[in-house]
Order: C-alpha cells, then structure tokens, then sequence
C-alpha cells in the first residue's frame, strides 16, 4: 500500500518526544468510523526477540474475520524500550510490513495505544499519520489515565480520563476477564472504535485481527 513518509527514525529519546508534540496536531480523533462500509479490518503487531524485531500485518473480511492477507517483516529493534515512544521501536519495521501489504484495509488495528497516551501520540495515530486511514488503538496495559465503575459484564465501557479529557474507553471485551484499553489513532473516534473493537471480539480477550497479527508476528522462523 502506499504510504505517507512523515520523518526519517534515527531520532534520540528526545527527539522522538519533540517529533511527537509536533505531529499530534495532526491526528485527527473525532471522526467516526462509518462502521456500515467496513469490509476489511487489518491486525498490527509487533514481536522482539534477540534483538531483532518481525512485524506482522494480518488482513481480514468484516464481520467474518476470513485471513485475505499476512505480510511479515523483520529486522534489527532499532531503539530502545522507552514508555510513551513505542512507535520509534516498532516504526521502522512496520513501515517495512505495510510498503509489503497489497490489500487495501478500511480500518486499522494496532496492538498499541491511539490517543490514550501521555502526549496523545501513541503507536496507532502516529502510524496513522503514515497510513492516512482509520486507526484503532488496542491496549491491553493501561499507559495512562483513570477509569471507574467498570462492570464485569462483556461489552462494558468506562471512559478513560486523563488530565479531564477523556481519551478513550476501558472495555470488556470478555466478560470478567481484564479489560482493553482502547482509543481513537487516526481518522476515527471514541464510540465507533469501541464499538467496532467489540465486534471484533467474538470470542478472545483480543480482538480477532489482533489475535491474528500477534500469533503470526512471534513466529520467528530458525
């Protein structure tokens, strides 16, 4: 697919950060996904092992979740583990997976945070910026904000706050298990990101796509 090269990734820590203060006047978190068009939804992940990191996108029909498409790719990790800059880590080779990728996805999902992220930058919207579609943020740890009255039941949603703004939903995508924290990237918004989450978990705690792309990125051949 195409994509839209923002920067180049050999940036320090610090550098990183001031990149992201740039680009989040970018993303866009307020557009709601037109669920109703949705036909294919994409899995992002990322494994690290030995150094090296494999990225691996995995392309599904909606709502049927039938595997269209899996492109891998792999390379040195370039960076080091840094809470809050994921996206210059996981960056480059995701950049290399999706220059791979044929199909052409209508949403997003990253194993990751979108805006529910300290400089509301996170992997999801950063990478969006670079896919110019829809994307989804799925956290499985809470990087930050707070959330009450939570119910145990699937499909039980609490907003996410931050600072009083709220920056996404904590949701229970399995009923009495832990929650995702899911939150706009790019191109989309808080209820249809939760809502399009929820209906990619039929089954699992993960989101079907996601689910997918994590089992395909920790397959690293010998």
């Amino acid at each position: 697919m195409k994509l839209h090269h923002r920067h180049d990734w050999n940036l320090s820590p610090s550098e990183a950060i001031a990149l992201q203060h740039e680009l989040r006047r970018e993303v866009v978190s307020d557009r709601p996904i037109d669920l109703d068009r949705v036909e294919l939804v994409a899995g992002v992940d990322v494994s690290v092992k030995n150094e090296q990191s494999q990225a691996a996108i995995v392309v599904v029909t909606y709502p049927g979740f039938l595997p269209v498409e899996t492109v891998l790719a792999q390379r040195p990790t370039p960076f080091p583990y840094v809470p809050g800059l994921l996206s210059f880590r996981e960056g480059p080779v995701l950049e290399e997976a999706f220059e791979k990728l044929k199909s052409e996805p209508d949403v997003f999902l990253f194993d990751g945070m979108g805006i529910a992220h300290p400089r509301r930058i996170g992997i999801a919207s950063h990478m969006g910026l670079w896919v110019q579609r829809p994307t989804i943020g799925c956290g499985k740890t809470l990087l930050c904000g707070r959330y009450k009255d939570l119910g145990e039941e699937k499909g039980s949603a609490a907003p996410l706050i931050d600072r009083k703004e709220t920056i996404g939903v904590a949701l229970r995508t399995r009923t009495a298990k832990n929650p995702m924290f899911i939150s706009p990237g790019h191109l989309a918004d808080i209820p249809t990101a939760a809502e399009l989450v929820l209906r990619c978990s039929p089954k699992y705690r993960l989101p079907e796509p996601i689910r997918l792309a994590h089992n395909a990125a920790g397959q690293f051949s010998p």
